[in-house]
């Protein structure tokens, strides 16, 4: 059905646009959905690999007087911002 819905808003259009616009959806979103599903349709030992790379943490540090402090390691990005 949705689909079928997308191909006929498509077929109206009079302005070009994307399939993630026309999803609802922003780029970011449409890419991290389309790369989760692509990880998951994967077959071993490949699915292991892509999904291990999936994985990601972010770095905090402190600046003062125009220098950057010591880094440190956090999985939240909410955290970050602390």
């Amino acid at each position: 059905f949705f689909f079928q819905k997308l191909s006929q808003q498509i077929s109206t259009m009079t302005v070009p646009t994307t399939f993630w616009r026309l999803a609802g959806v922003s780029y970011v979103q449409y890419v991290t959905k389309a790369s989760s599903t692509l990880r998951a349709a994967l077959k071993e030992p490949a699915k292991s690999k892509a999904l291990a790379q999936e994985a990601f943490s972010y770095n905090k540090s402190v600046w003062s007087n125009g220098e950057q402090g010591a880094k440190k390691l956090t999985d939240s990005l909410a955290a970050v911002g602390k």
